[in-house]
């Protein structure tokens, strides 16, 4: 397990419309019709080196998103040359990318080591392996399961949080708007990598800014650990 490949795709040039999630490198791009969406997956699907790499592409009647792996650690650095494709096509169809529509919604199940029951969330759910210890939509509508192992000396005091992942530039507002909404920040000390919230009950959420928003001397460890 690497970030040589999504430190990377950040520091590249001529990605502009590209967020990297949890998830991995996603972009959206907006549209004014369903018809309009179809033609712009067509052309999408039609890039001869996307064929048969894990891409997943959707689309309503107002976007496209495009999602070039299901997991961080999926992506390589020949991922930025196929970035660059779908953006090329995406000009010549005259639609511009929407880096604030980009998020990922991740559910973070907390245990101890022997306590991980990966193969259970599989199961009930009807997800799949993308990474050992994660389960995935297979249709890429319902948001990652990420079974997170804690130290045994520490106390379980949340078995489950949510992680929101946005675009660097997008993270300060979405955090605004939670707490206008009534949340609370119960730890701030990984900002900007991200926050900890609460509501007025207790359950919390990370709102996070990286992977995107990563600088040159985070590693890996700055995803959210706290459950």
């Amino acid at each position: 397990m690497s970030d040589e490949a999504w430190r990377g795709f950040l520091a590249a040039e001529g990605l502009d419309d590209w967020v990297v999630l949890h998830g991995g490198a996603t972009a959206v791009y907006r549209v004014a019709s369903l018809a309009e969406a179809a033609r712009l997956a067509q052309a999408f699907a039609a890039i001869p080196e996307l064929a048969g790499d894990g891409v997943l592409l959707t689309l309503a009647d107002e976007r496209v998103s495009v999602r070039l792996t299901r997991d961080l650690w999926a992506m390589e650095m020949h991922h930025i040359a196929r970035a660059r494709a779908v953006s090329a096509v995406a000009r010549a169809h005259g639609v511009a990318a929407d880096r604030s529509a980009v998020q990922e919604v991740q559910v973070a199940i907390a245990a101890k080591g022997e306590a991980i029951d990966v193969g259970f969330w599989r199961a009930v759910l009807g997800y799949s392996p993308m990474a050992p210890d994660n389960a995935v939509d297979p249709l890429g509508h319902g948001s990652t399961v990420w079974m997170q192992e804690i130290d045994a000396a520490k106390a379980l005091r949340h078995a489950m949080h949510i992680d929101v992942s946005v675009a660097r530039e997008v993270v300060e507002a979405r955090l605004a708007a939670a707490l206008a909404a009534g949340g609370r920040i119960v730890d701030a000390s990984h900002a900007p990598s991200h926050w900890t919230l609460a509501d007025r009950a207790g359950n919390r959420v990370c709102v996070c800014a990286w992977p995107d928003g990563a600088g040159p001397s985070e590693s890996a460890d700055a995803t959210p650990v706290d459950p």
